[in-house]
């Protein structure tokens, strides 16, 4: 999906602001990077005396960097490997949203 002609994606994906640099492998693929902002949330859920504690990972990067990637592709972030859980959710501006999971 290309980006908004009136944007320019890489101002928000510098290295010295919020972005990381990640490393993602397709499956049978070729090891790339991509600059991207990584988020962890901690989520804790309360149903009557149980608790759930959970974090979901994700990768916010540019669409057109992972166009190509499917479910179960790596991820590997800060020396942290990590498998795609879907494959990757555009939001229709020229961002994509990588769900993960820690192997």
């Amino acid at each position: 999906m290309p980006s908004p002609a009136w944007d320019n994606l890489d101002a928000f994906l510098q290295a010295d602001d919020f972005a990381i640099e990640a490393t993602v492998t397709p499956q049978g693929g070729v090891a790339r990077g991509v600059s991207g902002i990584f988020d962890e949330p901690y989520l804790n859920t309360q149903i009557g005396e149980y608790e759930a504690d959970a974090s979901q990972p994700r990768l916010n990067c540019k669409a057109v960097d992972v166009a190509d990637l499917r479910a179960k592709d790596t991820v590997e972030i800060e020396g942290q490997v990590y498998h795609l859980l879907t494959g990757p959710q555009f939001d229709g501006t020229g961002f994509a949203v990588l769900s993960l999971a820690k192997v």
